[in-house]
């Protein structure tokens, strides 16, 4: 008897003994086998022991790619069939942090050490990667290599990204000794919040590699063509300036380091999945015009997008920059998504995302119901401390007493003290959160529900979303309210 397995596809109830429903379990959630009860498994899910028959758990492993609920900015945690973890962009706040400290159970477990196997900085704006400060502060995380665009921030330049050349961007940092001339001079770092994140992350020696990743690359280390999950790099793209590599400048720095994000498109069978980063028209403009050969303004519309489509065209994409009005309807076509998902928050100047942005979305996808995810607007109401200055009081007043206590009232009183603390992990990332599961053939998209739906025999914790392949083994996502 094998012990962990996996919820079989789409849904699994888990029940107590009386057949009551406990727990529902999404496709590809982690479960711990306990023993055989007749021909019953009893096992661990969730938080909550029940039982399943064999027929509701699988042996595989999924993709699982968690659009994480981190507020303004982005933020997507990936655990890979082979349990590889992957951290890509991680907001402003500490949400991702929680989030994984939630994931992992590390509050309980202080002495645990979680590898996340490769972080992907998708550019250097403070909501993609300021929320990496607690992450790589804690000694409960360890890495392996952490990829960049290239752009880092620094002090003495003709800009503020480094230095400008012409039309373009010349002060390209493509690996740990060219950071560290950087990040070892406090002449061009100064208070900088970037270049001081990488160089307190080099100096923990707690990363095996810090580097720039690139078109020219093609692929992910590790996550070549020929691997079971492929990444491919679609940007940043680099253009030779002066015999050195150098990014094409866009505008202002703002447009120049957002436009030049890391780009990756995911494969795994026949699924596929496209993470843009902060791409923005011109950027979009300039990756269709390289990976076509085709100019945007000579080119008709039809042929550019055709052409375009062999490389962006996915079933799943994440939104560029959180909704934003700034995008190319052209690069929207070549997408063709059948689902779109949108990181944003409310607490932002920006009304993100726009309404000119979500019809586009819609009007712009692929099937008949195109689906519109959002991390803000799947947030549930009970995701927020309602009294957050009241709770403060009481996890000050628990540590005071811990403090002078000892034997069994320090016990109870420290186990109350770290229930307190995970309420506080589970606010607001665990709830907005939207997680897709996948096997190369089918997808799984859910959300948790605001309120749990309970029935005589069955319960719901999420809403789900089911794309399947159609007879022509294209993938679609049919409603059962459809005509």
């Amino acid at each position: 008897m094998p012990e962990t397995a996996f919820a079989a596809y789409p849904r699994q109830i888990l029940r107590d003994e009386a057949g009551k429903p406990v727990r529902e379990l999404l496709w590809g959630d982690f479960v711990s086998v306990l023993g055989v009860a007749g021909d019953k498994l009893k096992v661990r899910s969730r938080g909550s022991d029940g039982f399943l028959t064999p027929a509701q758990v699988q042996d595989s492993r999924l993709l699982e790619v968690n659009f994480v609920d981190i507020g303004q900015g982005d933020g997507t945690f990936l655990v890979m069939p082979d349990d590889r973890k992957m951290v890509i962009d991680a907001g402003e706040a500490d949400n991702m942090f929680r989030f994984l400290s939630w994931r992992f159970n590390l509050r309980a477990s202080p002495d645990r050490e979680v590898k996340i196997d490769d972080v992907v900085i998708s550019h250097p704006d403070m909501d993609h990667y300021k929320g990496f400060t607690p992450i790589f502060g804690s000694e409960q995380f360890a890495f392996g290599t952490v990829y960049h665009n290239g752009i880092v921030e620094q002090i003495g330049a003709n800009t503020t990204l480094g230095t400008k050349t012409g039309k373009f961007l010349t002060s390209v940092v493509p690996d740990r000794t060219a950071l560290r001339q950087i990040t070892t001079d406090p002449a061009r770092t100064g208070s900088k919040l970037y270049p001081n994140l990488l160089k307190k992350l080099d100096e923990s020696g707690r990363s095996g590699d810090i580097r720039m990743i690139s078109a020219s690359d093609g692929f992910l280390p590790g996550y070549e063509a020929d691997k079971e999950v492929s990444i491919r790099v679609l940007g940043p793209v680099l253009s030779p300036s002066g015999g050195q590599p150098a990014y094409k400048w866009f505008e202002d720095p703002g447009k120049t380091k957002n436009g030049h994000s890391v780009v990756l498109r995911l494969t795994i069978g026949s699924v596929s999945i496209l993470l843009g980063g902060d791409l923005n028209i011109p950027a979009e403009r300039h990756l269709l015009e390289h990976y076509t050969g085709l100019g945007i303004e000579a080119s008709n519309e039809e042929t550019l997008v055709q052409a375009a489509r062999q490389t962006f065209q996915v079933d799943i994409a994440k939104a560029c920059h959180h909704g934003s009005a700034d995008f190319s309807t052209s690069y929207l076509r070549a997408v063709n998504a059948l689902a779109t998902v949108i990181s944003s928050g409310d607490a932002e100047s920006h009304a993100h995302p726009r309404p000119d942005a979500l019809g586009a979305f819609g009007k712009y996808s692929r099937g008949v119901r195109p689906l519109i995810f959002s991390t803000e607007l799947a947030r549930s109401s009970k995701d927020k401390i309602k009294h957050p200055q009241a709770l403060r009081d009481e996890i000050q007043k628990l540590q005071e007493r811990i403090d002078v206590a000892d034997g069994a009232e320090k016990a109870a009183l420290q186990e109350k003290f770290t229930k307190l603390l995970a309420t506080i992990e589970r606010s607001v990332s665990v709830y907005g959160m939207i997680t897709l599961r996948t096997d190369g053939t089918k997808v799984l998209m859910a959300q948790r529900l605001e309120e749990r739906r309970v029935g005589p025999s069955s319960v719901a914790d999420f809403d789900t979303y089911q794309l399947e392949p159609d007879h022509n083994g294209v993938l679609q996502y049919t409603s059962k309210h459809e005509e």
